[in-house]
């Protein structure tokens, strides 16, 4: 399984994805088509659009998976799948109706490459639980692709204690997700990702690193380059107290 998952798809003073480009180049290792899922968000074509504007230096062919007159056939022919950003109840209510969620899940177990950036990275968890988005529709389900057996926070925050915002920090809300279910959480701050390839787990990207929330522990940083690869042995349990 190949698998490589952003916390963010623009870098501050940088183009769309020109902050992972050589890292999606090795990723994507010589395929020369890619599908994206560009549900995130209301504009399939503009996304689309966007998507293929950046690709394009890297000699991969895009096409919207909306374009296609069987999504889920699409991805299962597909060299490599990205789902974008956006907002991820919206994009998971997408796949379930779409069928893709089993799709993509066979495709990448097949081996084709899966990028994820924000939503898309929170898709490969187990469920959309530890997304940051308001539920501006309702999924049949919170299930999502379940490429990872453990959960992902993108766009981790750290608290500022300088700040005006008076409510719940991330921390906080994780640590609550925890009194509720039982596995682990990365808090992948902005520029970093997650890599896999088969059995190893890697955390790439800028120095800012990671924070490993598990429960009954104190939240772990991580720093850019660390081997997260015993997170692929870990087992979910949701809805324990």
């Amino acid at each position: 399984m190949k698998l490589l998952l952003l916390s963010n798809s623009t870098a501050p003073g940088r183009r769309y994805l020109e902050h992972a480009k050589e890292e999606i180049r090795e990723v994507l290792d010589g395929a020369a088509d890619l599908l994206f899922v560009p549900y995130a968000l209301a504009d399939h074509d503009a996304y689309t659009a966007q998507v293929a504007a950046a690709l394009e230096p890297l000699g991969i062919r895009v096409t919207g998976a909306h374009t296609a007159a069987d999504p889920a056939a699409a991805v299962r022919e597909a060299g490599a799948v990205f789902v974008g950003g956006g907002n991820s109840f919206r994009l998971l209510k997408a796949l379930h109706a779409l069928g893709l969620v089993a799709a993509i899940r066979e495709r990448a177990a097949a081996g084709a490459p899966y990028l994820g950036s924000s939503a898309g990275t929170n898709m490969a968890c187990p469920t959309l639980r530890t997304t940051n988005d308001m539920p501006i529709v309702q999924p049949p389900s919170f299930d999502a692709l379940a490429l990872l057996p453990f959960q992902i926070n993108p766009h981790y925050l750290d608290a500022a204690p300088d700040s005006a915002h008076m409510g719940e920090t991330r921390a906080q809300r994780l640590a609550q997700f925890l009194e509720e279910n039982d596995v682990p959480v990365v808090g992948l701050r902005e520029g970093t990702w997650l890599r896999r390839t088969d059995g190893r787990l890697t955390l790439g990207g800028t120095p800012a690193g990671a924070v490993v929330f598990r429960r009954g522990a104190q939240p772990e940083e991580v720093p850019t380059g660390h081997d997260l690869s015993e997170l692929l042995a870990c087992e979910a349990h949701f809805d324990r107290r």
